[in-house]
């Protein structure tokens, strides 16, 4: 059934596919939702076939609290993004669909500052956005041009595993958290003492492990992270708020900050899937001067005016998206 299910979403070009217990399954397809009417599944069928797909000690969490949140190789050994959780009449799915091959930087339509900055030794690189914008295959991206380029140790932490990493110039090991380590804050602690060139961050979730990353910044590593904000100005204000000492805070962010690229996904005119627009800022020093000394408002203002050293605000990009003919 679930076999069945997976190639029909891939066939209609979905990016999720949703599963509840005596209901129909519903593609998400362009960011739309499209139900597969004359579709039925029941809870029995449903809960047998979510279940198969876990191992034990996942199906013990999964009966303890109700949800999980992993990944798997369907039969075409591409990579499916899954949460089953509970609801009062059986369990109910979503699955995300991952692309069978890491998309390179240049398809995704990433800004090629943002590829240079991901070349560098040190600093901390932030891909942020809403849920569903892409922010991982963006991080993926990333990851895969160093594997293609650098001979480097990179350790990644995720939430779970989505992209699996073919044979490269880099060493990479990738740690899932709940399975290989307790959380992200603490894999990125023991990260320091693992001997790693380039850090991937999953997603910076809390105080703790935003302090860490920025430790590891700062002290000669490259971290690549997410962050779930909407905007670069909003992504900076996000980090000085959430930990204390706030001056100390913003002479650390300045010293190790490279960019912040925040995505958008939008429908294309052809409806062949969705194009992302980024907003881009730049750590120039001017930038860097602003972050010190806590002039965030102050922040757009530049972003506006950096065109020169790649920046971009999301206005911008997505007024070059209707120029080009891509979107509305």
């Amino acid at each position: 059934m679930l076999d069945k299910l997976l190639l029909q979403a891939k066939s209609m070009g979905a990016s999720d596919l949703h599963l509840t217990p005596e209901g129909m399954p519903i593609m998400r397809v362009d960011g739309s939702l499209q139900p597969l009417r004359n579709e039925f599944i029941s809870r029995e069928k449903l809960e047998k076939a979510l279940l198969a797909l876990l191992p034990e000690q996942e199906k013990q969490q999964l009966l303890q609290t109700g949800e999980i949140d992993t990944a798997f190789s369907d039969r075409l050994q591409e990579r499916c993004r899954l949460n089953i959780y509970r609801l009062g009449n059986g369990y109910a799915a979503a699955i995300r669909l991952l692309p069978k091959d890491i998309p390179d930087c240049n398809s995704l339509g990433l800004p090629q500052i943002i590829s240079q900055l991901a070349g560098s030794s040190s600093g901390l690189l932030l891909v942020t956005g809403a849920t569903g914008s892409g922010k991982s295959t963006t991080l993926a991206s990333l990851v895969q041009q160093i594997n293609q380029t650098r001979a480097v140790h990179v350790l990644t932490l995720e939430d779970p595993i989505e992209y699996v990493y073919p044979a490269g110039l880099a060493l990479i090991n990738q740690r899932e958290v709940g399975r290989d380590t307790r959380s992200f804050a603490s894999g990125l602690r023991s990260a320091l003492r693992q001997d790693p060139d380039v850090i991937m961050v999953g997603e910076l979730r809390d105080a703790e492990t935003i302090g860490i990353a920025l430790t590891a910044a700062e002290t000669g590593h490259l971290v690549l992270a997410t962050l779930h904000t909407q905007d670069a100005a909003g992504t900076v204000n996000r980090i000085l708020d959430v930990l204390p000492d706030r001056q100390h805070v913003c002479t650390q962010l300045a010293d190790c900050l490279l960019g912040i690229c925040c995505q958008r996904l939008l429908p294309r005119c052809d409806r062949a899937g969705r194009a992302a627009a980024f907003e881009v800022l730049v750590a120039t020093p001017a930038m860097r001067n602003l972050i010190r000394e806590g002039r965030t408002h102050q922040l757009q203002s530049y972003l506006q005016t950096g065109a020169r050293y790649g920046m971009q605000t999301m206005e911008d990009a997505v007024k070059a998206l209707q120029l080009r003919g891509i979107i509305a």
